[in-house]
């Protein structure tokens, strides 16, 4: 598998596998943002809040743009995920990785809502 199939890979691995996912993927340190509640969320504050919330039962990954330079890779897309008995979510995603021994490692995550009006493409000026 290429590398950049390869990152594909472990982000869609994110959504949908559990917090051993996460111990076995993340580097040390990672953050990552959600929207509210959850909010901004480093180390095992990831894990714990993974362990105890539903989980995603499908991802769709849209408009995908990767940018890998050296040991640093970027992803950039749109998610439509849908859990058990809850409404499918649209986010606009970005996920930072690192390689290290062993293989790339999540460093950051941030989901961004999409609402009605951005994505009927409204704007303020």
């Amino acid at each position: 598998m290429d590398e950049e199939g390869e990152l594909w890979r472990l982000e869609e691995s994110f959504w949908l596998g559990g917090a051993q996912t996460f111990r076995s993927s993340m580097a040390d340190g990672a953050i990552m943002v959600f929207p509210y509640p959850a909010g901004i969320l480093q180390g095992d504050r990831i894990t714990d809040g993974i362990g105890s919330a539903p989980r995603w039962r499908s991802v769709l990954m849209r408009d995908r743009t990767a940018s890998i330079r050296g040991n640093v890779a970027v992803l950039a897309y749109r998610a439509e995920a849908e859990r058990e008995s809850e409404p499918l979510r649209e986010m606009l995603c970005a996920s930072t990785y690192i390689r290290e021994e062993g293989g790339w490692r999540l460093m950051s995550h941030q989901q961004t809502p999409v609402d009605a009006s951005t994505a009927a493409g409204s704007s303020d000026g």
